[in-house]
């Protein structure tokens, strides 16, 4: 049986910019090939897993507000993962209300 390589947390900072009303993770993974990168966004919380050959960093958070998860934007360069993701519009699917 294939022993479970240790597990190691990813060095994230997380931060919302309202100027331009994105959420943005900023997350260490040294030593990790771009293809290996598994990053999965939903519109609450997010979830990584970026295998080494000698450990794999993982991470997973709750975002502070909801987000659009598919315009999320990442970009990896020199082991560092940089995601962008768009607050969701609190109005967006509101019904609008006819006024009689």
């Amino acid at each position: 049986m294939a022993e479970d390589k240790l597990k190691m947390a990813a060095d994230v900072c997380s931060y919302v910019n309202e100027d331009d009303h994105h959420v943005y993770l900023e997350i260490c993974v040294p030593g990790v090939k771009k293809q290996a990168i598994n990053l999965k966004i939903r519109d609450d919380s997010y979830s990584l897993l970026a295998p080494r050959d000698d450990f794999d960093y993982v991470s997973a958070a709750a975002f502070c507000c909801p987000v659009n998860s598919k315009k999320a934007k990442a970009s990896y360069k020199d082991g560092m993962l940089k995601v962008a993701v768009p607050l969701r519009d609190p109005m967006e699917g509101a019904h609008v209300v006819k006024i009689h």
